[in-house]
């Protein structure tokens, strides 16, 4: 299956973080939610296998995404999961989307490959989108 994700993710205390090549970030305690996708036929880059490797126990993986920096931390953790099949990209268009309704967004997290300004985004309190 291919598709994009969202994943719901609570931040129970405010922590820095280093992520990579953005260097030292700070989060603040709330709810995030980070917006994936996977485009594959067959393996890891499949829409089912994205999503169980980011439920995986971060000890057992190799830190690839910026996600991973982030769920590699113990004040993270994932509460839900939507998950949108598809066969076109559509990544970007639920990135812009949730921007819009955010109250904010770390800058340049999960989009170095796309014109996006982030495509992780901060709400002090979740709300229910679907």
């Amino acid at each position: 299956m291919k598709g994009s994700y969202i994943l719901v993710i609570f931040l129970s205390k405010k922590v820095e973080i280093e992520i990579g090549a953005l260097g030292v970030l700070s989060f603040s305690k709330g709810y995030y939610l980070y917006v994936g996708s996977a485009m594959g036929n067959v393996g890891s880059t499949t829409l089912e296998n994205r999503v169980k490797r980011h439920l995986t126990d971060s000890a057992n993986k190799k830190i690839h995404w910026h996600i991973d920096y982030l769920l590699n931390d113990e004040y993270f953790l994932i509460t839900k999961i939507y998950i949108v099949p598809s066969l076109m990209r559509l990544e970007c268009v639920i990135a812009r989307d949730i921007k819009r309704v955010s109250d904010s967004f770390i800058k340049n997290f999960g989009s170095s490959d796309c014109s996006c300004k982030s495509h992780l985004f901060y709400f002090k309190e979740f709300r229910k989108f679907m």
